[in-house]
């Protein structure tokens, strides 16, 4: 574990394994301590394993006052990246950590090798989607105006359900709702717009899972993104938006592209 400074932040990173990098980025609310274990220790078989809280986020700097956007975090894993000597990396990227992802491999297409996405929010793709996605900044802005803290538990009931909510351990929970200001920020700012013809650029080995009792905007999006990128597989795994790194098509698809 260790930091870096990129871009005017201090951002926080564990190493785990050797060989060929790979990166996973976090959505909104978390850090790194989402990933679980398990997960960490079979990618870590796989390559050099990356994994970092984003700016604003548990144990990276949180600039005062923090306005942030997809493009700064896409920005900061290319500073990770290039710190650490680690491109061309596999990038792993849950919720906005999957549009942090895409727009890497837009503004950045040498850095990446292949992407893999789990249910990548590119909400904007879908008119639908986006609909859902305002209902669910409407209810984020009505919480902080009540009360910050409790924007965390607002946000993620919505987006993962009660029963996982109540599921997470008190200590999981607390990184959330302490992580509430960065969650606004990334409500309020530029989030990823990127066309189906900006998609269609992406030429790197790309696979999207989609969870089965996930929001059904994450399904449109994710159908929408597999249809723009050419190099493209998807897969429908159970459970809901917290997709799994460890899963086995994911595991399977990142030994492919590095040869394992």
């Amino acid at each position: 574990m260790g930091e870096v400074h990129v871009n005017g932040v201090r951002l926080y990173y564990e190493e785990h394994g050797q060989g060929e990098p790979i990166l996973c980025i976090h959505g909104t609310s978390s850090s790194a301590l989402v990933w679980r274990p398990a997960a960490i220790a079979e990618l870590s078989r796989l390559g050099r394993l990356i994994v970092y809280d984003r700016r604003g986020c548990t144990r990276s700097e949180r600039p005062d006052p923090y306005e942030t956007s997809v493009v700064q975090h896409a920005e900061d894993a290319s500073g990770l990246l290039q710190v650490l000597e680690a491109v061309p990396a596999v990038v792993i990227g849950r919720s906005y950590g999957g549009e942090t992802a895409v727009e890497l491999a837009l503004r950045h297409p040498a850095q990446v090798r292949a992407l893999v996405l789990l249910e990548a929010a590119l909400l904007t793709l879908d008119r639908e989607a986006m609909q859902w996605a305002e209902e669910l900044r409407a209810a984020v802005e009505d919480a902080a105006a009540r009360d910050v803290s409790s924007v965390a538990e607002t946000f993620l009931r919505r987006v993962l359900g009660d029963e996982q909510w109540g599921s997470f351990p008190d200590q999981l929970r607390q990184m959330f709702v302490n992580n509430s200001p960065a969650i606004l920020a990334e409500f309020r700012g530029p989030w990823l717009e990127a066309t189906a013809t900006d998609l269609a650029r992406i030429e790197v080995p790309t696979l999207l899972l989609a969870g089965e009792g996930s929001p059904l905007a994450f399904r449109r999006v994710t159908e929408r993104m597999a249809a723009a990128i050419p190099n493209s597989r998807t897969f429908l795994v159970g459970g809901g938006h917290f997709i799994d790194p460890g899963e086995p098509e994911v595991l399977k698809f990142v030994g492919e592209v590095l040869g394992r």
